[in-house]
């Protein structure tokens, strides 16, 4: 199937799929907000990045959480699994990456002390299933596990 849109458009469409603040990391923010944790954004602990720039950190916990789509981190859900039709294999390629830099980056914090946790979109819908798998990640409010 050819592609419907000129090369300016899909260039366009792209660069405005947002790596921040995404509306699945937004929900995972409000709900564990509502539920009496604070967190620092974007991989920022102690001053510095860490490795995966996690999007919501809990320095004191040594814990990270990353929300990541389905599609472009190759999760193995129906939405993951999907591969398109068109310039496949440079889709296949980069999701490939992606997915290789994410493993990278839950080894490098592991060796560094911290607890990941991976959210993924097709996680979001069963809101009340996430929040246990959240505080249950978490533990406590209120306490920091030191």
């Amino acid at each position: 199937m050819a592609d419907t849109v000129t090369a300016q458009q899909r260039s366009r469409n792209m660069s405005r799929i947002r790596s921040k603040n995404t509306k699945p990391e937004l929900l995972v923010r409000r709900l564990l907000h509502a539920a009496g944790y604070r967190f620092r954004l974007h991989g920022a602990a102690g001053g510095k990045l860490l490795p995966g720039k996690p999007d919501l950190v809990f320095a004191a916990r040594r814990k990270v959480i990353f929300v990541n789509g389905c599609f472009w981190h190759l999760h193995s859900c129906a939405a993951g699994t999907r591969a398109p039709q068109s310039n496949s294999e440079f889709w296949a390629e980069k999701r490939r990456r992606t997915a290789l830099r994410d493993s990278a980056a839950l080894d490098s914090l592991a060796a560094a002390g911290w607890e990941s946790l991976t959210v993924w979109e097709c996680e979001l819908k069963d809101r009340n299933a996430l929040t246990d798998q959240l505080v249950t990640f978490l533990g406590p409010r209120g306490t920091s596990n030191r």
